[in-house]
């Protein structure tokens, strides 16, 4: 039985390694897909790309996982169906139960090792490739001067070249406004010609200007007595001159790691847990605070300041007695009400704001713990969905398993998406929610593994063919057949 079991594991671990990657790709394109707008015109380096394809494809491995192992497992049934190698092990005495087993253990390791990418690696990359999506985010799009255009991504500057020269470096007929004082065009500086060139580190653009002027019409106020605002032009002409530009906002920054990792996606299973009971104990503070200020709102009214300064005290009992005393008195007693009121009402919408932030928050926390254990058991799921079906259907190569296996992963990623939305939008538990697709594909597995083990005729083509076959040979459609013929 070693040997056949090797043969089992190594018939596996191909198509599970190649469709791995493939689902990887298939994934990554996604990603890329959804970024494109974000990564387009900003002249990124290769180095930052590819960083970037690393991280992502970590953080999409998790859900790569299962999808290779349905894939995988459907082809390497299919195929020994189709080279009749299931009968001639079968004929040997092996059942199918028994092939099963030493691929069942392999995608229990496969899901073992899903759980710890998703546990230690996965928050780690998701950290990196928050950082390095902001980082992208907020850079500018790559240093683009066209020819007779404005250009104004460079900040507080308006430069016009009205001619590049073929060799990319001299440029001809220069404007440049200076918009750092925020007084609209007044510092205007012209050129003749000049060159135009990004210094070796690429944080400043250079611009050597010949045979300009420049005109400076800036507002200023002049001494501590005389308030009035003077407008003095001032102009000068020159054969040489130097401009810099900073360009640091063209280059990818590196944010602080510090404000993504307290993201619930960027958390293992220990720190979630600490999330999770921390937030639980501030929406039970919020809870009983949100009394408190009930309670505290009751006896707003125990002390009044009467207007001419006297202080009274009127009770709860008294209030009914408020006619005997002045209308002044009245108005300050309602007033000092309303007002009670109005802060009772702020501070407990405040304090259900807050209550309803911190339940999304835990939901999060809840939602991501959860996963990381139900893509860890899907794969061994999808195992005793592909097994089965490939040990049925009998097909190898990529055409029909690849078709059943984009059926169920999308019928298990709808499923996810709304187990997910449940969470967080009806009274069902998170983790129902969360293990809803898994509770649906159980009975699947248990179905398709059943009739494959038992040898059952119930998925077996040849009994729908056959079934089709008798259709075809009954005997209203054998005599319609006959009157067809005699009509031609």
């Amino acid at each position: 039985m070693k040997i056949t079991d090797r043969y089992l594991c190594k018939n596996f671990l191909g198509p599970f390694v190649l469709t791995f990657f493939v689902s990887l790709f298939v994934l990554l394109m996604q990603f890329l897909w959804k970024w494109v707008d974000e990564l387009v015109g900003k002249g990124l380096e290769i180095s930052v790309l590819l960083k970037l394809l690393f991280y992502a494809s970590i953080t999409l491995s998790s859900m790569a996982f299962p999808l290779a192992v349905l894939l995988a497992s459907l082809m390497t049934f299919g195929n020994m169906g189709e080279r009749s190698e299931i009968v001639a092990l079968k004929s040997a005495g092996i059942s199918t139960r028994r092939m099963m087993m030493p691929l069942a253990i392999m995608s229990l390791l496969i899901g073992c090792i899903a759980f710890e990418v998703s546990n230690d690696v996965i928050p780690r990359a998701t950290v990196k490739l928050k950082m390095l999506l902001f980082d992208i985010q907020e850079q500018k799009p790559a240093l683009n001067i066209t020819e007779g255009v404005f250009y104004t991504d460079i900040d507080n500057y308006a430069i016009r070249v009205g001619k590049k020269m073929p060799d990319g470096v001299t440029i001809k007929d220069i404007l440049i406004y200076d918009h750092s004082k925020h007084q609209g065009n007044i510092n205007v500086t012209s050129a003749e010609k000049g060159t135009m060139e990004v210094t070796p580190d690429k944080k400043y653009l250079l611009f050597t200007l010949y045979n300009g002027s420049s005109w400076d019409e800036s507002s200023v106020t002049r001494g501590n007595y005389d308030s009035r605002t003077h407008y003095p032009l001032m102009r000068a002409t020159f054969e040489k001159q130097y401009k810099r530009f900073d360009m640091s906002d063209f280059s990818p920054q590196n944010s602080d790691a510090s404000f993504y990792e307290g993201h619930s996606t960027a958390l293992s299973i220990r720190q979630l847990n600490e999330q999770i009971d921390s937030a639980k104990a501030l929406i039970m503070d919020e809870n009983h605070n949100a009394s408190n200020i009930f309670l505290n709102s009751l006896f707003f009214f125990n002390v009044i300041v009467l207007p001419n300064e006297h202080i009274d005290t009127v009770s709860t009992a008294e209030v009914p007695m408020l006619a005997n005393y002045s209308e002044e008195f009245q108005a300050r007693v309602y007033q000092l009400a309303e007002h009670g009121s109005r802060n009772m009402i702020y501070a407990i919408n405040y304090n259900n704001q807050d209550v309803n932030y911190r339940t999304h928050q835990l939901w999060n926390y809840q939602i991501e713990f959860y996963r990381k254990f139900t893509l860890a058991v899907a794969c061994l799921l999808f195992f005793f969905i592909g097994a089965p079906l490939g040990s049925i259907i009998r097909k190898g190569g990529i055409g029909i398993p690849l078709v059943i296996t984009v059926v169920f992963f999308t019928f298990y990623f709808a499923i996810s998406i709304i187990g997910e939305k449940l969470s967080k939008s009806s009274p069902l538990p998170v983790w129902f929610g969360m293990w809803l697709s898994s509770f649906i594909l159980l009975p699947i597995c248990i179905f398709l593994t059943y009739h494959a083990t038992t040898d059952s005729s119930v998925l077996s083509p040849e009994t729908y063919a056959r079934f089709i076959e008798n259709i075809k040979n009954l005997k209203i459609f054998k005599k319609r057949h006959e009157n067809i013929t005699t009509v031609s």
